[in-house]
């Protein structure tokens, strides 16, 4: 079958997705995480033959921590499916009820975007969150994953299949996509896919934005801060500065640069960097950390770089004005945090930092769908335009008017004694019980 004809059938499947009553997708959600746990050796086996493929063929550390696909990974993952259910349907919401005129009424009411491509590296948990999010969403879903996680994904979409096979979500609506030579020639659907999530490494993410008319949704870079005021508490700042550095190293809300305060440089430095060293990061400072620190110079192109591993750069600064300006000239808007406990500090840098997650007394790990209770996501925008931030149901659903009328004519309120509108917004659940 060609990939026109594939994108077709997730269309039409789709289109039938929508209409279904939400206890049918949630239903069907039920059925996908019931298959997912009885199939969990399975699943397994294959990730573990991959990531020995993987290996063997020299993989990257961060690429590999993506790939792995741990017993925990996996009933998080399912657990995720199983949220979902709990959450409310996102369809069918009425956002504007309101009367133009007697008898002409105005509905802004949301639906799906209708077919999604999501290509993205390793990371095969990720099919799983995509896959539940577009069933609860009722949009179609179409999945490119890296060649590195082939094996993992197939079985996933197998597994999937079959528990929607005893559902009334056809599994069509969902398809998965194997070789390099289909991202092309997904990226030039916009007939039938109306929005592309391209998850993984910079280049893979810039690529796609380059080469399709179909709008895209993502980041390409990573590149969080940590800062750390002058009126930190300092077993505040090491606990968090070891969570949001080493709790999943190569994930994109992970720090890669730490700015301290000068003021508390020569306490919290030697304690961050014990901390921090006995967690297996190697160490990069600028000149004034290095007057505290024995570590390795940092560059410039260290405060550019997301290294998706155990390094973190540090960089001393002698103001908040100074930390904000670091992270405007080399932060990629994703997630930033502050470590203080001066309000007054916290409310400046949380209102002036410009980034999708700002943060204060908490790790950078946080920025995460299913943390924030979305029961899942299918990437992270750090677009200023929204949706912005872990991508969700919201982020998956589009919205149109209806409008309402019993021969109404536009004459009627234009020109010389035209009749004025009343523009008067009701209560759709009012007016429902009427």
């Amino acid at each position: 079958m060609t990939l026109e004809n594939i994108a077709r059938q997730t269309h039409q499947a789709a289109q039938l997705l929508a209409l279904l009553p939400s206890q049918e997708r949630d239903i069907a959600l039920l059925s996908m995480a019931e298959a997912l746990e009885m199939s969990a050796p399975e699943i397994l086996a294959a990730n573990l033959t991959d990531c020995q493929v993987a290996q063997a063929e020299g993989i990257t550390e961060s690429l590999y921590n993506r790939l792995k696909l741990t017993e925990t990974k996996l009933k998080e993952a399912i657990a995720g499916v199983r949220n979902l259910v709990k959450l409310e349907d996102p369809l069918g919401s009425v956002q504007i009820y309101r009367e133009l005129d007697e008898n002409l009424l105005l509905k802004r009411i949301t639906c799906p975007l209708g077919v999604i491509g999501v290509i993205f590296e390793a990371r095969p948990d990720a099919l799983i969150q995509i896959t539940s999010l577009g069933i609860k969403s009722g949009n179609g879903v179409i999945l490119k994953g890296g060649k590195e996680a082939i094996r993992s994904n197939q079985i996933l979409m197998e597994v999937i299949h079959r528990g929607l096979a005893t559902s009334k979500v056809n599994p069509q609506a969902l398809s998965l996509l194997t070789t390099r030579e289909e991202i092309n020639a997904l990226l030039k659907l916009d007939k039938y896919v109306d929005l592309i999530i391209p998850r993984g490494s910079n280049e893979l993410v810039r690529y796609i934005q380059e080469n399709t008319r179909i709008p895209v949704l993502g980041h390409a870079d990573g590149i969080c801060h940590l800062y750390i005021d002058k009126e930190a508490d300092a077993e505040k700042a090491v606990s968090i500065a070891v969570d949001s550095k080493t709790q999943y190293p190569s994930a994109c809300n992970t720090i890669e640069t730490l700015l301290v305060h000068i003021a508390i440089a020569p306490q919290i430095l030697p304690l961050l960097a014990q901390a921090l060293q006995a967690k297996g990061v190697e160490l990069r400072g600028d000149e004034i950390t290095r007057q505290f620190l024995d570590i390795k110079p940092a560059t410039e192109e260290d405060w550019e770089t997301e290294y998706g591993q155990l390094i973190l750069s540090i960089k001393v600064v002698d103001s908040l004005e100074t930390a904000m300006e670091h992270i405007r000239t080399y932060g990629s808007k994703h997630t930033e945090a502050i470590i203080t406990e001066n309000p007054l500090t916290a409310l400046t840098f949380c209102n002036q930092v410009d980034a999708a997650g700002v943060f204060h007394n908490c790790s950078t790990r946080f920025a995460d769908g299913f943390r924030y209770g979305f029961g899942a996501e299918v990437g992270i925008s750090t677009h200023k335009l929204p949706p912005r931030g872990p991508v969700g149901l919201e982020g998956l659903v589009t919205y149109k008017y209806q409008l309402l009328g019993d021969g109404h004519i536009v004459a009627t309120y234009t020109g010389e004694g035209a009749k004025a509108f009343k523009h008067l917004d009701l209560n759709y659940e009012d007016a429902l019980l009427r």
